[in-house]
């Protein structure tokens, strides 16, 4: 009871405070981006540029050759920024990208090199045969080169149908996929929900520390720990209301919440005791910020592997940050995986203890003497 007395009453302080305020204020931005700004799914339409160095009639047959495919849509006439002059050009859509028709080599050199842009040029000679020259811009895979290679070898309505008919086997027959908004929540989760939790603790042991109430509450006759833990609820329960501001009106009821409280407690404690045992090192906020500014980068270092599936490497699963990733996105599908969520919420609340053990001997022997 102590200790529930404790949290509340840590509670009603920092309620009064600007850091608590900090983290709401977050969330409700988040919110606010979620609902208005971030769109369901993402397109990932490329630009080209393209310039037909043919006459005028082969020009219009091979345009009209486009329009009849079902690859393509009508053309539409477009305004785009060409060394400072505005230029109308005929832009073709496709559901992967959008050629633009420029009317000069020189117009397809300016976009590659000042806008960065893939240009192509398609000459044809006296046979009738075409042959296209493309302009890159060095970065590009080989994998790339290869396929531009071969691209125009055969029609594009032809390479549509070999792609059409390839067989796609599920491996999973009922496997849930989130939307590209849905997908992004569980980073949130973990810097809003779980890291922050690093910040502010620490920040809230450097104002104790500056308004004299640890050493008033060194006077009492209540043990360390129980300060520490208060503290520890404290954001707990910001983390908790933090997460839920934004998922709930984000997902509504799709995600499993008892695990997800399970895990954010979890979490949350672990960042929180981590916090702590930072702190238990230094004087200041300042002179913390650095090194708590360096771990919060390394724990978000997973957000690259967890955006970018083809780049996983074996040592990026070491990091923390790895499984709360993978576990607030089990939570979020609800696809039934307790087992998983609740060994990694065990797995960080065992070291969120062990780090709360050395924080306690710490804050022993420099904050209570």
């Amino acid at each position: 009871m102590k200790v529930f007395s404790g949290f509340l009453k840590e509670l009603k302080l920092a309620s009064r405070g600007f850091y608590f305020y900090i983290e709401i204020f977050m969330a409700v931005l988040i919110l606010i981006l979620f609902l208005f700004i971030v769109p369901d799914e993402f397109s990932a339409k490329g630009e080209e540029y393209v310039f037909l160095d043919m006459p005028k009639e082969a020009k219009d047959v091979y345009l009209k050759g486009l329009t009849g495919e079902d690859l393509l849509n009508q053309r539409k006439n477009v305004k785009i920024k060409i060394d400072g002059k505005d230029k109308n050009v005929d832009l073709y859509e496709t559901e992967d990208s959008s050629l633009y028709f420029l009317e000069s080599k020189e117009d397809i050199i300016y976009m590659a090199d000042n806008k960065r842009k893939i240009s192509l040029i398609i000459k044809m000679d006296e046979d009738h045969n075409l042959a296209y020259q493309y302009y890159l811009q060095g970065y590009e895979s080989q994998k790339l080169k290869n396929l531009i290679r071969v691209l125009n070898l055969e029609s594009a309505h032809l390479l549509q149908e070999n792609m059409d008919s390839l067989e796609v086997r599920s491996i999973s027959i009922d496997s849930k996929r989130l939307s590209d908004k849905e997908n992004m929540l569980p980073s949130v989760l973990v810097f809003n929900g779980s890291l922050m939790g690093l910040f502010l603790i620490a920040a809230y042991i450097f104002l104790d520390r500056q308004e004299g109430v640890i050493k008033a509450y060194a006077l009492t006759p209540s043990p360390v720990w129980q300060y520490l833990m208060s503290k520890i609820g404290v954001i707990v329960f910001i983390s908790i209301l933090s997460s839920m501001l934004v998922l709930l009106p984000v997902m509504g009821l799709k995600p499993d919440y008892l695990l997800l409280l399970v895990l954010l407690i979890s979490t949350a404690f672990f960042s929180s005791a981590l916090g702590l045992l930072i702190a238990s090192f230094y004087d200041s906020l300042i002179q913390a910020f650095g090194t708590i500014y360096v771990f919060m980068i390394i724990m978000i270092l997973p957000n690259m592997a967890y955006f970018l599936p083809s780049w996983s490497p074996t040592w990026i699963k070491i990091f923390p940050t790895y499984s709360m990733l993978q576990g607030f996105k089990s939570v979020i599908l609800a696809n039934g995986d307790a087992a998983y969520v609740l060994s990694v919420s065990a797995g960080f609340l065992l070291m969120g203890l062990i780090m709360f053990f050395l924080a306690n001997l710490r804050y022993k022997k420099i904050l209570f003497r």
